[in-house]
């Protein structure tokens, strides 16, 4: 087997691909090799003009960022004030109406509602908005306390005894109040 060195002369590598270029051609894309190697790099002394250029641009005095704001520092802190009931009452209102508008709550109610088992993450988010709600409206006085159910009376008869403390110990002075 005859090993053939490769050279470099053109045509070694086979017949060459002939491509027909006019002379307008050539000149076209030998200038842009050329512009495109005079472009590379920075222009010479860029680094002092380049502010210089800045500042033309502007159209004005670049401001000296050493120069900090003008605005004046308070150099007491005074005490924030506390918030009156109505502006707390205001408060409390909005975000009662937030909570109760709230798309992402009203989603996962009716999931629930739905008999869907929502997982801890999600129960513990609908449990803490559900404790805040009752909260706000308890501090804004719309929550109903619901009676608490009283204990049925015994139908059972009294001993002679408990019925003539009750009476004893009966204030009859509280009704004439009523």
């Amino acid at each position: 087997m005859t090993r053939k060195k490769r050279s470099r002369k053109p045509g070694s590598e086979g017949p060459a691909v002939y491509t027909d270029k006019t002379r307008n051609q050539i000149d076209r894309d030998g200038l842009q090799r050329k512009k495109d190697r005079k472009r590379k790099g920075l222009k010479s002394g860029s680094r002092h003009s380049a502010s210089e250029i800045e500042q033309v641009r502007s159209g004005g005095q670049k401001k000296d960022p050493r120069i900090g704001s003008k605005k004046p520092i308070p150099l007491i802190v005074e005490p924030k004030k506390p918030l009156t009931k109505q502006e707390r009452r205001l408060n409390a209102e909005q975000e009662l109406a937030m909570l109760e508008n709230d798309a992402q709550l009203m989603v996962l109610l009716d999931r629930i509602d739905a008999g869907e088992k929502l997982g801890a993450g999600l129960q513990k988010q609908v449990d803490q908005k559900l404790d805040r709600i009752e909260q706000l409206m308890k501090q804004l006085g719309l929550l109903d306390e619901a009676p608490a159910v009283a204990e049925p009376k015994s139908t059972a008869p009294r001993s002679d005894e408990d019925l003539l403390d009750q009476f004893e110990n009966m204030a009859f002075d509280d009704f004439d109040k009523e």
